[in-house]
């Protein structure tokens, strides 16, 4: 992760489709690199890596300020549209290997929507889903991203009553990432100063996880 003025950090957004992973990684890198827009069908159907420019401001170390780039891969939905888990897994697993096969990943950002309740024959499908990609240690490397939390915001719910009114499944879902979740506002998350909260988030993140990173396999 280190570079001596630099860092780099990678991500991977997994998620439903629809669930708003393409316009969090736009959110991340402060771009518009993924496609995002309403539609009846799935948006993503293949694996596109998205970089942002140097980001000062949100990490220093040893009391001097590093610039930060941030890796986004963008996926394609499971359960997708048009592609089976098969063909989602196979595509998902080779773009993982093929840009973060050297360094390894930092974290996989699971993407849910805040304003929809988890039910639990889709939270099992999402974990089956994550675990077949990541391997065992897939909830050391996992945090859980909340989107459209500004619909939560005016239903009236603050984070905290979200919580405590959520469903069992997403908090076992929670419990077992060890508590590392985001929620995103849709409205706010293209504000500067929105973006660098969650970036600082995820980086605390990464150091509470010893800033290890998931080795990946090589596709063949």
């Amino acid at each position: 992760m280190a570079g001596s003025n630099e860092t780099t950090i990678n991500l991977v957004v997994l998620g439903r489709t629809q669930s708003g992973k393409s316009t969090a990684g736009n959110s991340l890198l402060g771009s518009s690199d993924f496609k995002n827009y309403l539609s009846p069908r799935s948006v993503t159907t293949c694996c596109s890596l998205g970089r942002s420019c140097c980001i000062l401001g949100i990490i220093r170390r040893n009391g001097c300020e590093l610039a930060l780039r941030v890796r986004v891969l963008d996926t394609p939905g499971y359960p997708h549209s048009t592609l089976s888990k098969e063909q989602v897994t196979d595509t998902v697993s080779s773009a993982l290997a093929h840009h973060f096969g050297e360094e390894g990943l930092h974290l996989a950002l699971l993407v849910l929507r805040a304003d929809l309740p988890l039910c639990p024959d889709e939270s099992y499908q999402t974990i089956q889903f994550i675990q077949e990609l990541l391997g065992p240690t897939w909830n050391d490397f996992t945090a859980v991203l909340l989107t459209h939390a500004d619909k939560v915001e005016q239903a009236g719910f603050s984070e905290d009553a979200y919580l405590h009114s959520a469903s069992s499944t997403l908090l076992s879902l929670l419990s077992s990432v060890q508590h590392k979740y985001i929620f995103l506002n849709n409205q706010k998350s293209i504000i500067k100063e929105e973006r660098a909260t969650v970036l600082r988030k995820l980086l605390n993140f990464i150091k509470q996880n010893n800033y290890q990173m998931l080795p990946l396999k090589h596709s063949k």
